[in-house]
């Protein structure tokens, strides 16, 4: 993509975001919040985590994402039998008698890793590695995954027999931890009507791999103010119990807080948030806009805050 400077730059990722947002609007109803996290995730390079009970939509909206974003896409189905070569691929011997690799799919440029937490540590730090190498290691041998490479990952929060919580180091990898809630009365309406019906919506495909690169490197582009950067390092500095810079309610009710990457997301997410909506350069309202869904899985309650029903959304929006 040819620009005369930044700015025109910015003013076409503007407008791309709101040809995807009305295109996977014909199909995925409601949900914008949720559409928005997933397409900040994407133009900053990042991963995703989405938290909600079955039925609300989560692979029809990462496949129209993936069909209007023109990218390949393979969904991974998370099992307790699952093995890491089920999901990186593994080396057969050939008709030649020799070795050679099978990719498997993880080699696509949008994963779905659906309930992820339901099979063993081995598999899932099979594809935390992916995500976080953008590479895969068999037979000694480095496979480097496609470009762009987003993995959304879902989780039920309601039955938690026989799971795999993912532990808070590897929770660290997402850049967003998204909660779906229900559709409203009007939204689930329209699902009813549209999906009980014969009507095929046409999905135009408005960029490509290439384009989505160059947003990527854009967005690292956008200049950020000293004070913005600040704000979203004391915002996370916040969250730390027994630092200079915590509250009261933090030491109180936080075990553990963030890691300097909540800090890098907060950053880029801010940029990413700032372009998206027709601005060149962040402020502290883009900064508020991406915290919740970056720091939400990136603390830790005591029994205290549990016991008192306290939520870490609420911790959260204390900190502002």
């Amino acid at each position: 993509m040819q620009f005369d400077n930044d700015i025109k730059a910015v003013d076409a990722l503007h407008q791309s975001y709101n040809n995807i947002k009305a295109e996977i609007g014909k199909v995925v109803i409601g949900q914008d919040d949720i559409i928005k996290s997933v397409l900040i995730s994407i133009f900053s390079n990042g991963h995703c985590l989405l938290v909600g009970v079955p039925g609300l939509a989560k692979t029809l909206l990462v496949q129209t994402v993936a069909n209007v974003l023109d990218l390949n896409f393979n969904r991974i189905q998370f099992t307790p039998d699952l093995m890491p070569s089920d999901i990186i691929g593994a080396e057969i011997l050939g008709e030649d008698r020799n070795f050679k690799f099978i990719n498997g799919p993880v080699f696509s440029n949008i994963i779905l890793a659906d309930e992820i937490n339901r099979t063993p540590p081995k598999t899932q730090a099979a594809l935390l590695e992916a995500m976080q190498e953008k590479a895969v290691t068999a037979a000694g041998l480095r496979h480097v995954l496609p470009n762009p490479f987003f993995v959304l990952a879902t989780q039920n929060p309601i039955e938690q027999e026989g799971t795999y919580p993912l532990p808070e180091a590897q929770l660290d990898r997402f850049m967003f931890n998204v909660h779906l809630s229900y559709p409203s009365f009007a939204d689930e309406l329209t699902i009813v009507k549209n999906t009980t019906s014969n009507n095929e919506v046409s999905l135009n495909k408005i960029i490509n791999a290439s384009q989505i690169q160059f947003f990527q490197k854009l967005i690292r582009n956008i200049p950020v103010t000293d004070n913005v950067v600040e704000y979203a390092v004391k915002l996370v500095s916040k969250t730390r119990p027994g630092t200079s810079l915590s509250t009261e309610e933090v030491n109180k009710y936080i075990n553990w807080g963030a890691g300097p990457r909540a800090s890098q997301f907060l950053v880029i997410g801010a940029k990413c948030h700032a372009a998206i909506s027709g601005k060149y350069a962040p402020d502290i309202e883009d900064v508020q806009a991406v915290a919740e869904a970056i720091l939400r899985h990136r603390i830790v309650r005591n029994y205290r805050a549990e016991a008192e029903g306290l939520s870490v959304e609420h911790i959260i929006k204390n900190l502002y």
